[in-house]
């Protein structure tokens, strides 16, 4: 089903061409999750390939390096993928070395707030 850029119930716009294009492409991720105040408490980093794209769904990651095997699913915003500049990327929780990855996206993820 094709969504329009933007919705009216609240979810982020959704870039189709990028979307598209990402498929296939080696991303570097990072996700920071915050505290109840807003600070970071926790980071999480992984890389992989897009083997999927959607607007409703998200994009799905086939890990690599160390968590090849594994699969993740990231947000459905097209605004957290940047071209990734040429060169060598260290994971600071692992010390893993990513060698030229074609995109990097990032992730901030806050608590529920309480009603």
């Amino acid at each position: 089903m094709e969504h329009p850029p933007s919705f009216d119930d609240g979810r982020p716009p959704f870039d189709h061409h990028l979307g598209g294009e990402l498929v296939g492409k080696h991303v570097l991720v990072g996700v920071t999750y915050l505290d109840a105040n807003g600070k970071p408490s926790r980071l999480e980093q992984f890389h992989g390939t897009v083997v999927s794209a959607d607007a409703r769904d998200g994009f799905q990651l086939a890990l690599r390096g160390e968590r090849t095997g594994e699969s993740k699913w990231l947000p459905p915003d097209t605004r957290a993928f940047q071209r990734a500049r040429p060169g060598e990327y260290r994971l600071k929780s692992t010390g893993e070395v990513v060698e030229d990855p074609d995109y990097t996206a990032a992730w901030s993820v806050s608590p529920p707030k309480n009603p």
